[in-house]
């Protein structure tokens, strides 16, 4: 490839005049903080979803948080997830005082094994988290069944999941209207909808909906837009610890014009991904598919390396041709902050977890991507591939 090519991001915001038109109206408007855009935002988020409510935050770390202390998750407390995943997961059970029991992730997938979470569960456990990985759905119905043999609630972190469809009692159904207990979303710029950095958490409560309000803003009992719009002076009150997890106005502005392109954001990622299947179907790579119940919205597109190939010279090899890709999905145990077992609990062995990091990448996939640069990607790995198979260019065993 000549050095003079463009190079191909593995991620690139859908952002537009759309948006920038969205924040030139919230900024004459004079309300920038939460407000009415926020609110219009959670209307809006929950009619897509199909959620009896919505509420937005600051980030989905904080979403995370909210909804794990909503489901009573307090100190000493254990709950059930994986090391496959950002950090961000297991960080918002330790800000409970809790302490996260890792499972491993399915064989033939990135998501949370379901068989594996009965045998892990102990009379300390307060909940289930589990994760829509890289926007694919994770086995939701066997999670939220166990949830309710056991009375364990369900939190999905859904940061990924925006658009994403799962077969529900024979109907095509959001990820987030929800189908567990909580749902919480992120719209930080990898995402397929983004903020700039944001939340959101979608519940078929009215009391945890309640909760989440009051947390958000400092545990204050009136609200902004309450004190503004009274006719009397109102003094609010601060029964209970809360939080600084407000979402501006700015964003949600932003926000509500990127769900309005969300359904064709999802169908072009589709068509990327489905364009990705048939181009590297012939050489060697493991490839992401959909269950029959489910449907991703591509937010990644994850590929396994075979046996013997060097995941590090992969990934240098397409960044010296100016494609940059990340390593697959960070194992949270592996950290130094979750290296010692006062920080976790390992239910059981995370073989998959741990191959799928250091055996997988992540391809470069975002809206407007052209044919021609998926093409440059796809010719990249097929060339590596054959110089790797060539006597010229032994295997590297890592």
């Amino acid at each position: 490839m000549k050095a003079s090519m463009s190079s191909i991001p593995v991620a690139r915001p859908a952002l537009g005049e759309q948006e920038a038109e969205a924040l030139r109206r919230v900024i004459q408007s004079g309300w920038v903080t939460q407000g009415p855009e926020v609110a219009a935002f959670e209307s809006e988020f929950a009619a897509f979803v199909g959620a009896a409510h919505a509420c937005a935050v600051s980030n989905c770390t904080t979403a995370l948080h909210l909804a794990l202390k909503a489901v009573g998750v307090t100190a000493g407390d254990e709950v059930i997830t994986v090391s496959h995943s950002f950090i961000a997961t297991a960080n918002a059970i330790r800000y409970c005082d809790a302490l996260p029991v890792f499972i491993d992730i399915e064989a033939d997938g990135y998501n949370i094994d379901p068989n594996l979470i009965e045998a892990a569960i102990t009379p300390r456990t307060r909940a289930i988290l589990c994760v829509h990985q890289l926007g694919m759905p994770c086995d939701l119905r066997a999670i939220v069944e166990i949830g309710k043999r056991h009375s364990i609630p369900v939190v999905e972190d859904a940061a990924c999941a925006i658009g994403s469809e799962i077969l529900w009692d024979g109907q095509w159904e959001k990820i987030g209207k929800p189908h567990g207990d909580i749902a919480c979303f992120s719209f930080h710029p990898r995402k397929v909808v983004t903020t700039g950095d944001g939340g959101m958490l979608t519940t078929s409560s009215p009391e945890f909906d309640r909760k989440f309000r009051l947390w958000r803003q400092h545990g204050m009992s009136v609200t902004d837009a309450t004190r503004h719009g009274s006719k009397q002076v109102i003094f609010e009150d601060y029964d209970e610890l809360g939080y600084n997890y407000r979402m501006t106005d700015l964003q949600a502005a932003i926000g509500r014009e990127q769900l309005r392109r969300l359904p064709g954001l999802v169908q072009e990622r589709r068509q990327l991904a489905e364009a990705y299947r048939e181009q590297l179907s012939s050489i060697g790579l493991s490839l992401p598919t959909e269950p029959r119940w489910a449907r991703s919205n591509w937010q990644s597109f994850c590929v396994g390396l075979p046996p013997g190939m060097d995941q590090r010279a992969v990934m240098q090899m397409l960044l010296d041709q100016g494609i940059s890709t990340r390593r697959g999905i960070m194992n949270i145990h592996l950290e130094k902050a979750y290296g010692s077992q006062d920080s976790h609990r390992a239910a059981t062995r995370l073989s998959r977890s741990v191959s799928a990091q250091e055996r997988t990448i992540i391809l470069p996939l975002f809206s407007r991507m052209t044919d021609v640069e998926l093409l440059r990607v796809v010719e990249a790995l097929r060339q590596h591939f054959a110089a790797v198979m060539s006597e010229d260019y032994p295997l590297v065993i890592s």
